[in-house]
């Protein structure tokens, strides 16, 4: 199977949770991996959903399952999204005791590992971590709410990043999340972003399948510029 250039993954932080899996199915065949926004109302002010609820979901689409898990203590709680069938299992920074050992808890347990830096963390200290991460997500809001505004001056992250990733010579996706929509998705991507997290744009649409392929293009004209 050919990996996609670009990932497009809508987030259900901001679809009807009364109806997660007709939420999962509306976007099958537009999106490349479902985002699923995990908060305990202690890393971050908020309460989402757990990893029941992630488990109950997973039989009901095909879609991949990105998992972000803003939570504290995710050296104990990461490995069940892992477990559960999630493609990639992101934990913050802020939060894990041991990232080495956890990233690599993760791809022993059968997913990819991924570490996210939030709005006020500078990457610089986590660059030496990239030999054992699949994807570095760069948070473009702050951690815990959806709906917030994209913040433009968190580029300069994905940029120092990409430039990290591409001096490796890994294969590391650079994801960002927040506010990402028609009108910031460019900018995104043209700073290095090859995954983008969409959830007001996608699950606020008419059509989500179809506000997913539009992103793509957005996305597309920009890293092909």
């Amino acid at each position: 199977m050919s990996v996609p250039s670009l990932i497009v993954a809508p987030s259900i932080l901001a679809a009807d949770f009364a109806h997660l899996a007709d939420a999962a199915r509306a976007v099958e065949g537009a999106a490349d991996w479902l985002h699923v926004d995990v908060m305990d109302n202690h890393f971050v002010p908020n309460l989402t959903i757990g990893l029941p609820v992630v488990q109950s979901l997973r039989k009901t689409t095909t879609l991949p399952f990105d998992c972000h898990l803003m939570i504290e203590n995710p050296d104990r709680w990461a490995i069940g999204y892992a477990e559960a069938g999630a493609y990639n299992v992101t934990f913050h920074a802020e939060a894990a005791a041991d990232p080495v050992r956890l990233a690599n808890d993760l791809r022993a347990a059968g997913s990819r590992a991924g570490l996210a830096i939030d709005r006020d963390t500078p990457v610089d200290k986590y660059l030496d971590l990239l030999p054992h991460l699949d994807t570095v997500l760069i948070m473009t809001i702050k951690a815990g709410f959806g709906g917030q505004a994209f913040l433009p001056e968190m580029l300069d992250k994905v940029r120092q990043v990409r430039r990290a990733v591409a001096a490796s010579g890994l294969e590391i996706r650079v994801e960002v999340d927040g506010g990402i929509a028609d009108d910031t998705i460019a900018q995104a991507a043209e700073a290095g972003a090859d995954a983008f997290v969409a959830g007001t744009a996608v699950y606020g649409a008419d059509d989500p399948a179809e506000a997913v392929r539009r992103l793509r293009r957005l996305a597309s004209g920009a890293s092909d510029d």
